[in-house]
C-alpha cells in the first residue's frame, strides 16, 4: 500500500519580504578567488524584520539545510532544490521562494568557470542596506559578511555551476 505524504510549509511568504541576491569574489591577490553568491531578505516583510528572519530560517529548514551547519556540498547531487545556471554574464538562481537573475562581474564569472562551483549563502539576518539598485561598497559588504552572527546564522552551500547545453 502506498501512502501519499504531504508536507505543510512553515514559511510565511509575506514575512520573507524582498529577497535579493548579490555576487562577489574573494581577493585573487591573496589566493582567494572563490565566487560567492548570497541570498538575503531586506527585512521589509509584512510583519517586520524579526518575522522575516524567522521565515528565512524556516525556508532554510525546508531546503534541508542547517544555519551555521557547515558547508553543504550539493555539487554531486541531482535532486538539490537549489539550482544555479551561469550564462550571458548572469547567475540565474532557482530555488523555492526565489527565482532571480543576478548580473555578475567578470572576475566572478572567471572564478566560477575555473572552479565549477560557487559558495552560496542564504542569510537569515535581514540586510536592508543592500537594496537592489543601491551600490554595495566593500565596507558595507565587509560589515555584513564579516559579522560572526551573519555567518553563523546563514546556510552555506557549495553549488555546481550549470550551463546551457548547446
Amino acid at each position: 500500500m502506498t501512502t501519499a505524504h504531504t508536507s505543510k510549509s512553515t514559511v510565511q511568504r509575506g514575512h520573507l519580504g524582498t529577497l535579493s541576491v548579490l555576487a562577489w569574489t574573494g581577493d585573487p591577490e591573496e589566493g582567494h578567488d572563490t565566487p560567492y553568491l548570497i541570498a538575503y531578505s531586506l527585512g521589509d516583510g509584512a510583519a517586520g524584520a524579526e518575522a522575516g528572519e524567522a521565515a528565512v530560517l524556516a525556508m532554510i529548514g525546508e531546503l534541508g539545510l542547517t544555519p551555521g551547519g557547515g558547508l553543504a556540498d550539493v555539487t554531486g547531487a541531482n535532486n538539490s532544490p537549489i539550482r544555479l545556471l551561469v550564462e550571458g554574464g548572469q547567475a540565474v538562481l532557482s530555488m523555492p521562494y526565489l527565482n532571480v537573475q543576478c548580473p555578475v562581474p567578470k572576475e566572478w564569472l572567471s572564478a566560477a568557470d575555473g572552479r565549477g562551483h560557487v559558495h552560496f549563502m542564504i542569510a537569515s539576518r535581514p540586510w536592508p542596506e543592500a537594496a537592489p539598485g543601491r551600490p554595495v561598497t566593500e565596507d558595507v559588504l565587509q560589515a555584513f559578511l564579516g559579522d560572526e552572527d551573519t555567518l553563523t546564522s546563514a546556510a552555506h552551500v557549495l553549488l555546481p555551476v550549470g550551463r546551457l547545453r548547446r
